[in-house]
């Protein structure tokens, strides 16, 4: 089959839902389908396009198994949210144009979210190709948005949560990550009266290349790099933006000071980043190191002896850090700082992979931080048992033929019942 992917990031930007995307649409190739990927230019690590891409503003790329458009995504500070909306509102245009002009004959849309304003993009494309839509949820927006006090105007919420009701009721299907996630959408669907609630939102989680990403030694290049040999390293390696409550990791880092064998390591980038490193500045137990290629990522992971996954309070049932399951992979022990059962706590316990205490409690948080590091043969145990119960996770390539079942249920269907 022929599709359409439009998404924010794609190989080779490093943000996580451009390597989520990236694998998706290379396994779906590798079932034989063809995929024309409407995209952004790479400006993830520099928040703004690389200077590899700029001097255009839209690139195509011809591969094997189709083709990739970029787009420029007109960039500005995370902070300033009507900018942000028009710079989301500029891309979403372009996007929009350049998959309806796509000269392949596309059987499916396949949408991701975040931006929201993505969904609307899909479903434009989707009906006036009479073809079905397929809405991809990786965080639940505009919820993450509100519970971070990112937006706070009731009349910006009151229109951001009509768009995202009447995008879900437009969907053909609507995937999401987990069960939490799935529960918060069809809720949505039920209020608004959606027939297909019941059957609409699908499960396909995530998956975990357990292949690229193995137990690797602790002490290893990206050590000796940062200047971390001999020491025990408590890493947090992702995004940092208003959802990670990341501040937490440095009130742990105030409280074990004075073991100066302990470093605790902040590995990545984002608009909360300035902040971190004004607070930790008298703090020599704290080490910032910058986003790293995605082909280091199973050498970063391994060179921590406990990661940290935390999520601010509210957060858990609207999004799941794709971080923990690469964490897993890793063989490493984790402490979670989550909502009470939901997906991330859920998975830390039953891997036996650590320690999920509940969010936005430094106290707890750091005890949890003490308890792993007081007994290294149990980290170990509980890094061993989060490999073992990864291993059974979804694969890329169970993921993409997820995916490919769904394309073609949908594509199958009659014609009258496809949404218009």
């Amino acid at each position: 089959m022929n599709l359409i992917v439009i998404c924010p990031h794609f190989d080779p930007d490093v943000a996580p839902t451009g390597v989520v995307m990236t694998s998706i649409a290379e396994h779906l190739a590798e079932l034989g389908h063809r995929l024309h990927v409407v995209t952004a230019l790479p400006w993830y690590e520099l928040h703004r396009v690389e200077p590899a891409w700029s001097g255009r503003m839209i690139r195509h790329q011809d591969t094997e198994w189709g083709r990739v458009t970029r787009v420029h995504p007109f960039p500005t500070d995370k902070t300033n949210i009507p900018a942000r909306a028009v710079a989301f509102s500029g891309f979403t245009a372009i996007s929009t144009l350049a998959a309806l002009v796509s000269r392949s004959r596309p059987d499916a849309v396949l949408a991701m979210s975040p931006p929201l304003i993505l969904g609307p993009a899909g479903c434009a494309v989707a009906r006036l190709r009479s073809i079905p839509f397929v809405f991809n949820i990786q965080d639940v927006y505009p919820d993450v948005a509100i519970e971070v006090g990112a937006i706070t105007n009731p009349h910006v919420i009151a229109a951001a949560e009509m768009l995202e009701r009447v995008t879900y009721g437009a969907a053909d299907a609507v995937t999401v990550l987990s069960q939490d996630l799935q529960a918060n959408v069809e809720a949505k669907l039920v209020a608004a009266s959606d027939p297909a609630a019941a059957t609409k939102v699908r499960v396909i989680p995530n998956f975990i290349d357990t292949e690229a990403i193995q137990p690797g030694p602790r002490e290893n290049a990206y050590r000796r790099e940062h200047g971390l040999t001999g020491r025990t390293v408590v890493m947090y390696a992702g995004n940092l933006g208003y959802s990670q409550s990341v501040e937490l990791l440095l009130d742990a880092a105030v409280a074990l000071a004075h073991d100066r064998s302990v470093v605790f390591v902040i590995n990545g980038g984002g608009s909360a980043r300035p902040g971190l490193e004004q607070r930790a500045r008298d703090l020599d137990n704290v080490r910032f190191v910058g986003l790293q290629p995605r082909a280091r990522l199973g050498e970063v992971l391994a060179a921590a002896d406990l990661h940290v996954v935390p999520l601010r309070g509210g957060l858990a049932r609207s999004s799941v850090p794709s971080k923990l399951y690469s964490i897993l992979a890793a063989g490493r022990p984790i402490v979670a700082s989550v909502d009470r059962d939901t997906e991330v706590a859920r998975t830390v316990e039953a891997a036996d992979a650590g320690i999920a205490v509940g969010p936005d409690d430094p106290e707890a948080f750091t005890e949890a931080i003490r308890r792993m590091l007081a007994s290294p043969s149990d980290a170990e145990r509980r890094g061993r048992s989060g490999r073992r119960f990864v291993e059974g996770w979804a694969s890329p390539a169970a993921v993409a033929r997820s995916y490919e079942d769904l394309f073609t249920e949908l594509i199958e269907r009659p014609r009258g019942l496809h949404r218009r």
